[in-house]
């Protein structure tokens, strides 16, 4: 016992001091415990007990899948479904073939190549909604998009890892059985969730110590449920936090396992580095290079055009393909297995662990940059347009009409917006790059445009000078500044609201000569909506209240800005 408390504590030691190197220099902080894992794992020897860490580390992702789940609403993710099931289904089929040609074609025998083959058709959970959490943009359009291909994945990968670990023995029959299974074991949690957990829950929230224990609870016990019938504990996991994200409560909850979720996650990190074997490497690294390259590079191409092909723009295209550039722990958790029945070599189980830390590391930092690369690529990224056939198809524009009001992102603000127009009788085009959302409007008979608000040619068909105001929910300070320019250039008289996720933020579109910034953290629709009616009868109320917020953001920045030199 206490060599496992000492090597435990020497983990979080050592991973501790390299995230401090990796904060100062400002990069990601995976790498860091990446590195933690390789210099005590293969480096130095010195964990012994990887057992009782890799389990750990399985705890992580169950408690991260928890987490997702309670992030996420299914009434949000079914404006993404088609894509997200149908997509994801091409997808993790396409990928799996070429992968698995490319493993034969470099001397690997059938049963080894579907290993890697599906080892690379899937992609990380954990690490993406991690960084898109982290981001804020679990929300956003292409970050529906993507949590709606994982889970996808992730059913499929459950599925497979059933399948290829009971290889020997496997008959449709036994799958058969695994499926029913699976069916009754969530048919029952969607019931006990519907009927038991609201006033559980409801109980529980009067002392912030039950409400945390009554989570953490839940989400073991589904995991051992599911674990008991044959099934991950992740899975269960995440089905107990999809069976509370509709609860009143799922914010609070989120807020306190989050730190939880973040030590046992430093432990999946550092276990990935500490199952490394170099040695065995040296004869697969022309193996391992093409592999990236169908990683990094093919997965991540054969994503953007599916998802062009099922009306996305190029962005979106481009950052769904981006962020899903790696391979998932579901994989590592499959060629674990496989190599301890015999399916692969050691070799190859090495080849796919450096494979997963190489493209875990490189997808925090192209997570991190993807705006400006996807600037970069702007121009090249124009044939994925060319697949979009909704480009000049979605929109409904009434002849000869004048619009007093634009809104940029229905689906964040849109809403309480419309019916406050509404309400006043102003007349508004709203603008979306959500095709299913832009199809409804239009079913709806709402005036609107499907497009991307950062394409030039979009911006040069937005009638700016007859309007009176224009409210942006677009998520980068790059976009708004890009969208105030125009607009401004066209009318100078326009009264432009736009969003921040930080207070630096705020004070660079100030900067840029917006008229009024929102925090989504500080204020919310209903409270944009009560500005609305407030500015339309006295527009120089919003001068009074822009003097009055840049005051306040000011300040917040100065105390934030003394808190950091401390």
């Amino acid at each position: 016992m206490e060599t496992i408390l000492f090597e435990l504590g020497t983990i979080l030691v050592i991973a501790t001091f390299f995230a401090y190197i990796m904060q100062i220099i400002r990069q990601p902080l995976i790498p860091a415990y990446i590195l933690t894992g390789v210099i005590l794992g293969p480096i130095l020897g010195f964990v012994t007990n990887q057992e009782v860490i890799s389990f750990m580390s399985e705890i992580g992702v169950a408690f991260l899948l928890f987490i997702v789940g309670l992030e996420i609403n299914l009434k949000k993710l079914k404006q993404v479904g088609l894509i997200a099931s149908l997509g994801g289904v091409i997808q993790v089929m396409a990928v799996f073939s070429i992968a698995f040609i490319t493993s034969l074609m470099l001397g690997f025998f059938a049963l080894e190549s579907a290993y890697i083959a599906f080892a690379i058709a899937f992609s990380s959970t954990m690490v993406v909604v991690k960084l898109l959490s982290d981001r804020k943009e679990l929300d956003t359009l292409h970050g529906k998009i993507i949590v709606g291909i994982l889970l996808l994945q992730d059913v499929v990968a459950i599925i497979v890892l059933s399948v290829l670990v009971s290889f020997d023995q496997f008959s449709p029959l036994i799958f058969a059985v695994s499926l029913v299974k699976g069916v009754i074991v969530i048919a029952a949690a969607a019931v006990v969730a519907k009927y038991t957990f609201p006033p559980l829950i409801s109980f529980a929230a009067k002392s912030q110590e039950l409400l945390f224990i009554s989570a953490v609870s839940i989400s073991l016990l589904y995991a051992m449920v599911f674990s008991f019938f044959g099934f991950s504990i992740a899975v269960g996991a995440f089905i107990a936090g999809v069976s509370l994200a509709n609860l009143p409560y799922s914010v609070e909850i989120i807020g306190k396992i989050k730190s939880l979720r973040d030590f046992f996650s430093i432990l999946f990190f550092t276990s990935l580095g500490m199952n490394l074997i170099v040695p065995s490497l040296q004869s697969l690294i022309m193996p391992l290079i093409i592999m990236l390259f169908v990683v990094i590079i093919v997965k991540a191409a054969i994503v953007m055009f599916i998802t062009s092909f099922f009306g996305y723009t190029s962005r979106v295209s481009f950052l769904s393909g981006l962020s899903l550039a790696q391979i998932s722990e579901f994989s590592l958790i499959m060629v674990a297995q496989g190599y301890l029945l015999g399916h692969v070599s050691q070799q190859l189980y090495s080849l796919v662990i450096v494979l997963a830390v190489i493209t875990i590391t490189l997808t925090t930092y192209l997570i991190k940059f993807e705006y400006p690369i996807y600037q970069k690529l702007k121009d090249r990224l124009a044939l994925l347009d060319r697949l979009n056939e909704n480009k000049h198809v979605l929109e409904y524009l009434p002849h000869e009409e004048m619009y007093e009001a634009i809104i940029c992102g229905y689906d964040r603000i849109g809403d309480g917006l419309a019916k406050t127009f509404t309400g006043l009788k102003k007349k508004y085009l709203v603008i979306d790059y959500n095709p299913s959302l832009v199809k409804q409007l239009m079913k709806n008979k709402i005036p609107c445009v499907y497009g991307d608000i950062g394409d030039r040619e979009i911006l040069e068909r937005i009638d700016f000078k007859h309007a009176k105001i224009l409210i942006s929910s677009l998520r980068t300070v790059m976009d708004s500044k890009s969208l105030i320019k125009a607009a401004k250039s066209k009318n100078h008289r326009l009264v432009v609201m736009v969003t921040a996720m930080e207070v630096p933020d705020a004070l660079d579109l100030y900067e840029a000569g917006a008229d009024y910034v929102v925090l989504p953290n500080y204020l919310g629709g209903e409270h944009l909506s009560m500005l609305v009616k407030d500015f339309s009868k006295d527009t120089k109320k919003i001068m009074q209240r822009k003097i009055k917020h840049l005051s306040e953001l000011r300040e917040q920045h100065r105390q934030i800005t003394q808190r950091a030199a401390l």
